[in-house]
């Protein structure tokens, strides 16, 4: 009913998305390399790299005439290196025999070479080559368990997986194999081994392709197409495969849009594969006849996406290249001679690479961008006249509006990575991380009637000074720095994912971006204190759930069939499923359970021990306004995950619709500013783009003001360094400055777009530092026994266990919060328990006695 209105208005302000772009206008570049030394080129060499250099070796072809002479084999090794661009072909020797059509892969050992055929038989032979000062080194290794030709391989991690292929010199010998080999480390390549795996459920098959990609939960393995014998006839295949090394399952995929064999298909960014040739079944019965006037192979390239398992043209290739191989060189493909038609080689090399698309952010965007940075900063300075002293630095005199203080502890809770790492999880997966987010109301039970009134009870600055009361100065001083080395690793990770996801939605680069968040976040902060700080925060959460808003409403509007239209592709896909119901701790589709421990143990530790969080709870005028902002945070976490959940489907449903608008150069946590970038109008991808600067200064603002609170109350005033509140005021000045500098320069080192997922890598950090302050709150408030000793013990004993269990466990990062809180908590108990001793006076100090506390007194020693 309301599609047609939004549609006409936003045509009549000039607001639509614009035409589609192709993605054969710019998805490759192809760019010619120096030819084969042998000028008629060759079909089924081995290709790989080894050292930086091309290793083309063996393969076949026919003498001209063509069409008047036999196959011939070689076993020639050909070289190609490069020094600065200048490439230059050597003789690396010889092959053992004459040898084509085997499979090939890059390897950190070499190039291995898989069995293969010549004109009389098919071999198991497996050898590594070697470039080596100048000359090819010949390795024998493992041989196959039978004689395969027409295969394909690929290698993920220490593994190499070899997919079908046949076993004798006709068709009619394919198989539906699938072998894996495991290249152990300091074992003879000769005593590596090769184990069957489960068969591939379609039909046997050779001259199929097979590529290497993340699905979203997965790494895969893609088998596409080929050629299969049934019967006496013959069947060209197109339908697409996918094997789950961690499940042992294989899946079957969109098919491939017309039939595929003998090509090239290679893995590219983080889930796409790249067919850059191949076969099909046109003019097959007519080469005989057609000969030199045969056409040749389809000269187009096709890309397939693994997450919304679409196809979509890449473009024309200037050659098509059949049985050869799809060679990474370091960001590039290179594709070594094969085959152009039937019986005709050419020695021609190329380079292909991806070539990102662009749209200018203009001068509109930029506006609505810089207007609101600096009306962040413009808070920082009116807020500056008013910090007297530290209570004002720190607390804001307690003056804070609970609503205010609410919406910070919302917006400093959520992140930027909440905001670009929420849509991409729920792009590239489902709603199961949701229920995590959901569990924040239940912890604000704990936080409003057990967190609150510890620290309101002793006026608390710092989160710390409970932990001193309740443990010692050492345990204090323990979690001071632990925290503070978490908030500047925080500072860090934040903007540096944001930074790398913000590279796609404006012309910004990633170092750009860090500075851009970084200076002025310090800036507004060091001036400010913790009034621009929660004040900032509250304009942000409303920028940044206003653009979450109107980023769901222009990506519906975009989905082929409208709400339908969303409705059905992604109850197709299952992207609405909440919960998977296994017990398995390690599995890539997260359990239940999982989650919500994870989730429980992260949310108990922010709500409980995070000072960027309990700072706020002493910020208001009386403890029932304390209590109200922690409920106003916690729910308003129900529409905000709801929200970017939604994003993510949508995305997912949108791109769905228009596969060519996908971008293979991104990784999947730059989805939705892909989107920002290519399809939101000018003007109001500003305002969500300063959403996301919105999200990331709330995160990093905090962390500076936090930090250096913890700096000043628990280091600095213990110690009597300044002798007037004028100069703790200057010193929390000079600390803020300093936290903000040395995290900013942190980001600027982190930005690296090779990690995965930023949702996470920011679990990941919070679970090894946080939970351990979590489990050392807990125990001090839910027990009497536990002491100084064994709340140190527990620390301790907790923080190793964490860093073994990230190193050398497969369990899934999100289970780390609740396994730091656990083992943290009971080590330290027991510890307690078996050192015994009487513990300090408890009054006030436990949940079991409510008696007030001295308020503040920083001078309590061991």
């Amino acid at each position: 009913m309301f599609r047609p209105f939004i549609l006409t208005i936003v045509a009549l302000i000039g607001i639509g998305s614009g035409q589609r772009p192709t993605a054969a206008q710019s998805l490759l570049e192809w760019q010619e390399l120096p030819a084969l030394p042998n000028e008629l080129g060759v079909a089924g060499a081995f290709a790989g790299i080894s050292r930086d250099a091309l290793i083309v070796a063996g393969g076949a072809n026919f003498p001209r005439p063509v069409w008047e002479t036999d196959k011939q084999w070689t076993k020639t090794i050909h070289v190609l290196t490069r020094t600065d661009n200048h490439y230059a072909w050597h003789d690396g020797g010889e092959l053992p025999r004459p040898i084509a059509y085997g499979a090939s892969v890059t390897t950190p050992h070499g190039v291995l070479c898989m069995g293969g055929c010549d004109a009389e038989r098919t071999y198991a032979d497996v050898f590594l080559l070697r470039w080596m000062d100048g000359g090819i080194e010949c390795v024998e290794c493992a041989p196959l368990p039978h004689p395969v030709a027409y295969a394909q391989a690929v290698v993920v991690g220490s593994k190499v997986y070899l997919a079908c292929g046949q076993t004798g010199l006709d068709l009619a010998s394919a198989t539906n194999e699938m072998w894996v080999l495991e290249m152990m480390p300091n074992v003879p390549p000769t005593e590596w081994k090769w184990s069957e795996l489960a068969p591939l459920p379609g039909l046997a098959r050779a001259f199929n392709l097979v590529a290497a990609q993340h699905d979203g939960f997965y790494d895969g393995i893609y088998v596409i197409g080929g050629r299969s014998e049934v019967g006496n006839e013959t069947k060209f295949l197109a339908d697409t495969w996918e094997y789950r090394p961690t499940t042992g399952d294989w899946v079957e995929r969109r098919h491939a849009p017309r039939a595929m064999m003998a090509g090239e298909a290679i893995g590219m960014g983080q889930s796409h594969l790249l067919i850059l040739g191949a076969a099909d079944d046109s003019h097959w019965e007519k080469a005989e006849e057609l000969k030199d006037w045969h056409p040749g192979f389809p000269k187009e390239a096709w890309a397939y996406h693994t997450i919304t398992d679409t196809w979509t043209p890449a473009g024309e290739t200037p050659e098509n290249l059949v049985t050869t191989s799809a060679v990474r060189w370091d960001n590039a493909v290179v594709i070594p001679t094969g085959e152009v038609r039937p019986r005709v080689r050419s020695s021609k090399v190329w380079q292909v690479t991806l070539v990102a698309t662009s749209s200018g952010f203009g001068w509109i965007n930029y506006g609505v961008l810089f207007s609101y940075l600096l009306s962040m900063v413009g808070i920082g300075v009116y807020f500056t006249r008013r910090n007297k002293n530290t209570d004002d630095y720190f607390r804001g005199g307690k003056q804070i509006p609970w609503w205010a203080a609410g919406c910070s502890i919302f917006a400093t809770m959520l992140s930027s990575l909440t905001f670009t790492g929420l849509p991409s999880k729920a792009f590239a997966q489902d709603w199961v991380y949701a229920i995590g987010n959901l569990t924040i109301p239940f912890v604000a039970i704990l936080a409003v009637y057990v967190a609150l009134p510890f620290y309101r009870r002793i006026d608390a600055t710092s989160a710390y000074e409970y932990l001193q009361m309740r443990f010692g100065r050492s345990v204090r001083l323990f979690a001071s720095m632990s925290f503070v080395l978490f908030h500047l690793f925080r500072m860090a990770v934040v903007m540096s994912l944001t930074a790398l996801a913000l590279a796609v939605a404006t012309p910004l680069s990633p170092s750009q971006s860090v500075l851009l968040m970084g200076v002025l976040s310090i800036a507004y902060c060091t001036l400010g204190g913790i009034e621009a700080v929660i004040w900032t925060d509250t304009i942000q959460t409303f920028v940044l759930l206003g653009g979450a808003v109107l980023a769901v409403g222009l990506l519906l509007l975009g989905v082929d069939g409208g709400m339908s239209g969303f409705w059905e592709v992604t109850q197709q896909s299952q992207k609405f499923n909440y919960a998977n119901w296994h017990h398995d701790i390690t599995s890539a589709q997260v359990a239940l359970w999982v989650i919500i421990a994870g989730a429980a143990g992260q949310n108990v530790a922010s709500y409980t021990a995070d000072q960027a969080v309990v700072q706020r709870y002493v910020t208001t005028p009386t403890e029932q306004l304390a209590a109200r902002s922690i409920w106003l945070s916690a729910l308003l976490t129900i529409p905000a995950t709801i929200l970017f959940f939604l994003i993510g489907t949508a995305l997912f449903a949108f791109y769905s619709s228009h596969p060519e608008k996908l971008d293979p150069t991104i990784t999947t946590d730059q989805i939705f500013p892909l989107f920002i970038a290519r399809e939101i109008p000018v003007g109001l991808a500003g305002l969500i783009v300063a959403g996301v600067f919105a999200a990331a200064q709330s995160t990093v603002s905090t962390s500076m003001n936090s930090s250096a609170t913890t700096i000043i109350v628990d280091f600095l005033r213990p110690l009597d360094l300044c002798t007037t509140e004028v100069g703790y005021l200057r010193a929390a000045r000079a600390c803020t400055l300093i936290i903000g500098t040395v995290g900013t320069m942190l980001g600027l080192m982190f930005v690296h777009p090779g990690i995965r997922s930023l949702f996470d890598a920011f679990i990941m950090i919070l679970g090894l530092f946080m939970g351990i302050l979590g489990g050392l709150f807990l125990l001090g408030a839910l027990t009497r026994r536990a002491n100084q000793w064994g709340a140190m013990v527990g620390a301790i004993a907790g923080t190793l266990s964490m860093l073994v269990i990230w190193r050398y466990t497969p369990m899934h990062g999100y289970f780390y919060p609740a396994a730091s809180v656990s083992i943290c908590f009971v080590m330290g108990y027991l510890a307690s328990f078996l050192r015994g001793g009487q513990p300090r006076d408890l009054a006030g100090l436990t949940i079991y006695d409510s008696t007030p506390t001295p308020a503040r007194n920083e001078k309590v020693t061991v």
